[in-house]
């Protein structure tokens, strides 16, 4: 790996760096606060995103694309957008776990639709955000919220699906399958 490939993979830490440190010149106390929040935040990531990569790679290789295209890919219908609600809706993480997940899907077949739904159900539908909201701001809310969200999300999902142009679809499939 090159010196430039390095730099370009670390670039948010290396501005993140650069935007800090300048800070603990200026000022000591808030630069070192920053810094240290810095540091937490790498090693949160770096503790979930080793176990999320090895749990894809053993669903990638495990798991043969015929199983999941039938259940998600284009001709899935309402069972693949009820699936993809469910997994998105059930997940558990920050929401920059859902694009390697995202990406597994396109490599399996799933319908970019689908992917659509999936990513828009794990930022705004998870059960235990619907638990919270019902048990402190109300069952209304909590359950007009859920509702206008899952209608919102099957909405784009159709709107980015039928904006995207065939080849346009295919590009992207093709780029996923031949990795």
């Amino acid at each position: 790996m090159s010196a430039r490939e390095v730099l370009h993979r670390w670039r948010s830490t290396l501005i993140s760096l650069l935007v800090v440190l300048p800070l603990g010149v200026w000022r000591p106390e808030l630069g070192k606060s920053a810094l240290l929040l810095l540091g937490e935040n790498i090693l949160m990531v770096m503790g979930i995103l080793p176990p999320v990569f090895i749990l894809l790679g053993l669903f990638d290789t495990w798991v043969p694309r015929e199983r999941v295209a039938p259940h998600m890919g284009e001709d899935s219908g309402l069972k693949g957008t009820t699936l993809s609600v469910l997994l998105g809706a059930c997940s558990a993480g920050p929401l920059y776990i859902a694009f390697p997940i995202a990406e597994v899907m396109l490599r399996k077949g799933t319908s970019l639709r689908n992917v659509f739904v999936f990513i828009g159900a794990w930022s705004t539908m998870r059960i235990p955000m619907i638990l919270f909201e019902v048990q402190n701001l109300g069952a209304v809310f909590g359950l007009t919220r859920y509702f206008v969200s899952l209608v919102g999300i099957l909405t784009m999902a159709l709107l980015l699906d039928r904006m995207l142009t065939e080849t346009e679809k295919s590009s992207i499939g093709e780029r996923f399958r031949a990795e």
